[in-house]
């Protein structure tokens, strides 16, 4: 059986988003086949994109898996939805939980419902940010840069991100 290191980014921005987060981290935790080894600081962070709603709580979380990228979507996608995610008519907009796979070992995979990397990690400080908690080295694997540099890059005007205590 093949163990996988993936990334997951959990955000909420509704209801006690923190208790989502964490509720999310717990239900992976006892996913089959699936360990929690570490996770980042949680933040709360400006809404990208669609702006009229809450900021939001995020956390990334480091797992070991031995399950393949398609099975841990389907993991994640029924985790939201015990959750009581209902996805809504705005793109981008309010949700109970989020949980979208971020890297998964070094793949790079781009098919109908699953793309990795997440294909705009590179560009979300609330993704970057906390996953240079864990390990700021980590190489995109198509952009073959540390995840530290691609924090750098962003705009620091843009993306407000604070440490949720």
């Amino acid at each position: 059986m093949k163990i996988h290191t993936a990334y997951i980014g959990a955000g909420s921005n509704i209801g006690n988003k923190l208790v989502n987060c964490k509720n999310g981290i717990i239900a992976l935790s006892r996913a089959q086949n699936t360990q929690i080894k570490e996770w980042s600081r949680f933040y709360k962070t400006e809404p990208v994109d669609y702006k009229d709603q809450d900021w939001f709580i995020n956390v990334v979380i480091k797992i070991e898996t031995a399950l393949d990228p398609f099975h841990l979507l389907k993991k994640l996608k029924s985790i939201e939805h015990d959750a009581g995610r209902i996805d809504g008519p705005v793109r981008f907009g309010p949700r109970i939980i989020d949980l979208d796979i971020l890297l998964f070992d070094d793949v790079v995979t781009n098919s109908s419902g699953l793309i990795i990397p997440h294909p705009r990690m590179h560009k979300r400080r609330f993704v970057l940010k906390p996953i240079c908690d864990i390990d700021p080295a980590i190489v995109h694997p198509v952009l073959k840069k540390e995840m530290r540099d691609l924090l750098a890059i962003l705009d620091d005007n843009e993306q407000r991100i604070i440490e949720y205590k």
